[in-house]
């Protein structure tokens, strides 16, 4: 028995090898195992609060602390008598924090912003992902909320987390489309226009409203002011639970135009529905006073959300937002001012030269015709402009070639931007000239090529508002100012620069000028209304269609104080019997308004006795 149990025992022993401890191998390895474990999260942990402590306490600060910005009140626009032309009124937006908008509710939300505001799905999709959906940034999705869309948010609020109604004062244009090209409008910043101005270094972020044409783009900088906002703690829903911090919005700065709300209230009447552009200028500094284009809009429509059947209505009426004073056309027999200039300031012609007309002028046997079809008999200058010859012009031009023409038209300001605050918007027209057509025709210059330039046909290109300028070297004894919008009370100097005519010269421009009112095509002005006012009329061909018309005047011929000009584009007529009226009102206008504000005269006292 004793054996057997030895061997049995010895048996378990070789079969199951050593038994000492056994019981505790389980625990060693689960305390190693733990160690290894512990050391890992110790290690993370170090990692995590001191390698990378300082980004992950912000991320979660970000998650908790949210920034509500508050928009700036944008500056409000006056005319020069401190009328508005562009303020604000109180709305509501709606925005949406995409932090704050539950991954399983987005779907839900963004269907039901679309119902209720009308707004397709994939927009407002598409405004939260350019954000990104871990975004602590509000985002803009409608604003000029109606008062039944703003009552149904705040009905459906508890199914929307993270949206967010507020007040805020939108643009409003109290005068309608009045001014609308020079005023501009506002609307909410795109893309590209957000990369452009981050790359400046501008201060912009996604859904702000900014200046998109007219004085609103020009002055956005002054306009626009900084933002505020207050700090906040919220929950996991965005709920605010505290205010942490506020910075008052600054708001922007109010700027007055050089713009007469009243006269351009005449000058819009005056254009009517007609297609083409007024300018009303005062021609010893370039103040514009009045600046219409036909046809406009309304930039009330852009303070919201534009539909599409109001863009595709805007966009049947040809181009509303294309400001006709600022683009280029032919200047017609305007341009005769300049190269009455050129054949004297070059010396080619005499001030007192005579020169007779004719029906026509046989340039290389080409016959180029005068308006009439008969001639005006022998003129002067003077006389030439007053009759509009353009057989006395093509001899001018002739015999001194198109070189003095290109020079002065140079010097008084065309071929380049006037200077106008609207600079993306105006053109620079085109002063044409040998390189340019071998460039753009590959061909030489011809005689008849110049025989054209002189009476303002062929290829120039001039806008109304350089035509302004170039009536305005008349009226002012020589300079060429420099067309403003931005009322400034720095002395006009600084705004006028010298072209270094002759006074001979300048007499004989200034005298046909004043001989087109009294007797010749401009008769329509010589009115009492209008106290002794000068002017030229243009009439240019634009084949297939109607011509375009031109008149240019300013008064009083002793002392200008403003100057006005009208162009109607493709009017069919003649400068003196379309244009030439809406002139007459505006000036009538502008003077009758100036009497009254000085009132009646008072008698002078008489002596005793």
């Amino acid at each position: 028995m004793a054996f057997l149990q030895y061997s049995s025992s010895a048996k378990v022993e070789k079969k199951g090898g050593r038994t000492v401890g056994r019981q505790y191998q389980s625990v060693i390895m689960m305390i190693f195992l733990s160690l290894i474990m512990l050391g890992g999260i110790g290690s993370r942990l170090f990692y995590l609060q001191l390698v990378e402590g300082d980004r992950n306490r912000k991320l979660a600060e970000e998650n908790r602390i949210l920034l509500l910005p508050r928009r700036p009140a944008r500056g409000t626009v006056f005319d020069r008598n401190g009328k508005i032309l562009a303020g604000s009124r109180l709305s509501h937006s709606v925005s949406i924090w995409p932090i704050a908008l539950p991954e399983d509710k987005r779907g839900a939300v963004v269907q039901r912003l679309s119902q209720l505001l009308e707004i397709p799905e994939a927009e407002i999709q598409q405004r939260i992902e350019s954000a990104g959906y871990e975004s602590t940034q509000s985002i803009a999705i409608a604003r000029g909320l109606s008062p039944a869309q703003t009552t149904a948010l705040a009905e459906y609020a508890s199914v929307l987390p993270g949206v967010r109604v507020e007040a805020e004062a939108i643009r409003n244009y109290p005068n309608g489309d009045l001014a609308a090209h020079v005023i501009g409008y506002t609307g909410e910043i795109n893309e590209e226009e957000f990369d452009r101005f981050s790359e400046e270094g501008q201060d912009y972020r996604l859904g702000d409203i900014i200046g998109k044409m007219g004085a609103e783009k020009s002055f956005e900088s002054l306009l626009r002011g900084a933002w505020g906002g207050q700090q906040v703690e919220v929950d996991s829903a965005g709920n605010v639970l505290r205010i942490m911090g506020e910075k008052t919005p600054e708001s922007g700065q109010n700027i007055r135009l050089t713009l007469d709300l009243e006269l351009q209230k005449v000058a819009e009447k005056a254009l009517g529905d007609k297609i083409g552009a007024i300018v009303a200028m005062d021609p010893n500094d370039g103040a514009i006073l009045a600046m219409v284009s036909r046809p406009t809009f309304d930039p009330n429509l852009f303070s919201t959300r534009i539909t599409q059947a109001q863009w595709e209505q805007l966009n049947s009426r040809g181009n509303p937002f294309l400001n006709r004073a600022l683009q280029a056309y032919p200047p017609a027999s305007t341009f005769k001012i300049i190269t009455t200039t050129a054949g004297i300031e070059s010396g080619t012609f005499a001030a007192n030269t005579v020169l007779q007309t004719f029906p026509n002028i046989n340039a290389g046997g080409i016959l180029f015709w005068d308006w009439n079809n008969a001639g005006f008999g022998p003129l002067g200058f003077d006389g030439a402009l007053q009759w509009s010859s353009d057989t006395f012009f093509y001899q001018v031009g002739m015999r001194m070639g198109h070189e003095p023409l290109i020079h002065w038209m140079r010097k008084y300001g065309l071929g380049k931007k006037t200077g106008i605050e609207l600079v993306t918007e105006e053109s620079p027209g085109l002063v044409p000239d040998e390189a340019w057509k071998q460039k753009i025709f590959e061909e030489e210059w011809y005689l008849g090529d110049t025989i054209n330039m002189t009476i303002g046909q062929g290829y120039m290109q001039v806008t109304p508002l350089q035509t302004a300028v170039m009536f305005a070297v008349a009226a002012n004894d020589g300079y060429r100012v420099t067309p403003h919008l931005l009322l400034d009370n720095a002395e006009s100097k600084q705004w006028k620069t010298p072209i270094d005519m002759q006074p001979r010269t300048l007499e004989i421009i200034q005298r046909g000028l004043r001989k087109v009112v009294t007797s010749g095509t401009g008769t329509r002005l010589n009115v009492p209304t209008i106290p002794t006012p000068a002017g030229k009329s243009g009439t240019a061909e634009a084949p297939p269609y109607e011509n375009h018309t031109w008149f240019g005047a300013y008064a009083p011929f002793e002392k200008p104080e403003i100057l006005v000009v009208a162009f109607g584009e493709h009017s069919g007529g003649g400068g003196g019997s379309f244009a030439a009226p809406m002139v007459q009102q505006v000036l009538e206008a502008y003077f009758k308004e100036n009497k009254r504000q000085k009132g009646p005269k008072l008698p002078a006292k008489q002596s005793a006795g």
